[in-house]
């Protein structure tokens, strides 16, 4: 199995440091506001390759965190920390806003079916998602190595990790101080004594712009609050530990938030942080990027409101590979829905014993193989998603719809396999049905269809017999 690494910007074997046993960092949300889809179509990543790790035979040992301080607007050290300042727009506590946000997000995560982290959480609030509040003695440890290795300094407002420090900053984009430093606007350098443009905060004190901060603590150097990228590096040290096998995000961590997460624990451990660096790419709406001011930054509730289920959304998302642009239009989602639909009349096939094959024609395992290789070949999901759709016009026998539903439900979590059942009484009259319908009887299958109609229950004829779904 490979994936496409951003370190050496090739495809790369996964080749675990332990045998049998993948560790996955996941960069996760900022809990200061509800993910929009362009967040989730990178949890949905993470999801698809932790399935897929797992089809593979692999343990998977997942660690998520939940950023709830020091995250500033600017993802750099300028402007106001993006909880606070959710704080004193909604009247609320900055641990009330991070609370309510966290649980919409697992909330979301859930409707999404993605797989929960599966790491134990460390004090103990939601899930096994570890907030970066729980870690901040590990931080305090993190920021004295980087002191006492020369690798950070101290000014009046905050302790800056020195770039130049290390030979190798940037590595992760390729781009070089010298271009990043002609980029840079004086205009945007809060702290004179910062000694490089690229210097970041690893520890703000509670002064200047940041006087009134809510969230501080006691450290050796006084009150006060880590940076945003301080976070992820003091978490994967106490959890998983350097190095790690595999490290995803959005492609907008690549330039700052993943290059000085690498800095700063390579300098403080002198270890490697991640061997692979897999990142997704961004969503557009309607061919543009999303942004309040346009007005097409939609949540999830967004598109329920409209009547979308959100695992639509998901299979638009895994329909796209990861590496490329995906343009979100209404119209994209809408054909997702009906390929959806679709997908829960051929599942629910299951319920119908008598209209199913009893020889089998088909070699599942080959074609359930063929998806499997697709998601190995750097999570090809297009052509993962294709093959399982060739799989719907197939005569399968009971026991195979059995076997390639769950095998599917497995890989892409779609809810093939959690379908409501349907009673006794609905069976047979599904069944009277495509008995009336293959004799000849129409006028008693009509009938029969509009029964089924009253109970909610619409259904098709395909070549391969009658299949139904729940209309509402």
């Amino acid at each position: 199995m490979y994936i496409y690494n951003t370190l050496t910007r090739a495809n790369t074997d996964i080749v675990p440091k332990k045998s049998g046993e993948i560790s996955l960092y996941c960069c996760g949300p900022t809990v200061y506001d509800y993910a929009h889809i362009g967040n989730f179509r990178k949890y949905i990543f993470d999801d698809l390759l932790r399935r897929t790790l797992e089809n593979a035979g692999y343990r998977v040992r997942q660690v998520t965190n939940l950023t709830d301080v020091g995250h500033l607007t600017s993802d750099a050290d300028e402007g106001d920390d993006k909880l606070e300042k959710k704080s004193s727009t909604e009247g609320k506590s900055v641990y009330e806003i991070a609370e309510f946000y966290t649980l919409a997000f697992i909330a979301d995560a859930e409707k999404l079916k993605l797989l929960p982290p599966n790491m134990p959480k460390s004090a103990g609030k939601n899930s096994n998602y570890l907030s970066a509040t729980d870690y901040i003695p590990q931080m305090i440890e993190l920021v004295e190595e980087l002191l006492q290795k020369k690798h950070a300094y101290i000014t009046e407002q905050a302790i800056y990790f020195d770039v130049t420090s290390i030979p190798d900053y940037g590595k992760l984009s390729g781009q070089t101080l010298e271009s990043k430093e002609v980029g840079v606007r004086e205009a945007v350098i809060v702290d004179s004594n910062k000694r490089h443009p690229s210097d970041f905060a690893v520890w703000f004190f509670k002064t200047g712009h940041f006087s009134s901060h809510t969230m501080s603590w006691e450290s050796p150097w006084g009150e006060g609050f880590p940076g945003w990228h301080l976070e992820c590096s003091a978490i994967i040290h106490a959890t998983l530990g350097e190095p790690i096998d595999i490290h995803t995000g959005g492609v907008d961590h690549i330039g700052t938030h993943h290059t000085n997460e690498i800095a700063q624990t390579e300098a403080a451990f002198g270890q490697v942080l991640s061997h692979i660096w897999a990142h997704s790419e961004f969503v557009l709406v309607d061919g543009a990027k999303m942004s309040k001011s346009k007005g097409n930054t939609y949540k999830l509730a967004d598109l329920e409101a409209k009547g979308f289920n959100p695992l639509a959304f998901k299979l638009l998302v895994l329909q796209a590979h990861y590496k490329k642009e995906l343009n979100f239009t209404w119209e994209s989602l809408q054909a997702a829905r009906n390929t959806l639909d679709n997908l829960y009349a051929w599942a629910d096939l299951v319920f119908q014993h008598s209209l199913l094959p009893k020889h089998e024609t088909v070699n599942l395992d080959e074609l359930l193989a063929f998806i499997q290789e697709q998601l190995e070949n750097d999570l090809a999901s297009p052509a993962a998603i294709a093959g399982m759709l060739g799989l719907t016009d197939l005569p399968l026998t009971y026991n195979q719809l059995v076997i390639a539903t769950q095998k599917l439900e497995s890989l892409f979590g779609l809810g093939l396999t959690d379908r409501i059942d349907i009673t006794s009484d609905e069976s047979k009259l599904i069944a009277n049905r495509e008995k009336f319908r293959k004799s000849g009887e129409f006028e008693n299958s009509d009938n029969t269809r509009h029964q089924l109609e009253e109970k909610n229950i619409r259904v098709e004829d395909t070549v391969n017999g009658s299949r139904w779904r729940r209309i509402s």
